[in-house]
């Protein structure tokens, strides 16, 4: 997976190419399409393949399912980096404490 592909650009770009290897005669189980997957995640992406790894049987978990849950826990992590970024715009429109004023201006005297 490559830094800023999104979870369905990812599966339509490996399983167009384990749709390739099938018409040449390599056949490939739904079990190594997902391992292979699992194992090339960005790291970004560990905790929810270590989550997914403990809590499903990897052997019958179907590249459907898998997706699914993946796209879930995208979409969870896409939703926490939206709420950051409106607590720091709020937070940035804050008064910038006592004296600062509004222009670029010094101020009176001493100066």
């Amino acid at each position: 997976m490559k830094v800023g592909e999104s979870v369905n650009e990812y599966f339509v770009r490996t399983l167009s190419i384990a749709n390739k290897m099938k018409l040449n005669g390599e056949n490939k189980e739904d079990v190594e399409v997902v391992g292979k997957i699992l194992r090339s995640m960005i790291p970004k992406f560990d905790y929810i393949v270590c989550s997914i790894e403990e809590s499903k049987d990897t052997t019958i978990l179907t590249i459907n399912e898998f997706q699914s849950s993946l796209l879930v826990h995208e979409q969870c992590m896409s939703s926490h980096v939206e709420e950051e970024h409106a607590l720091n715009i709020t937070h940035g429109e804050q008064s910038r404490g006592r004296g600062q004023g509004r222009g670029s201006f010094r101020g009176r005297g001493r100066g």
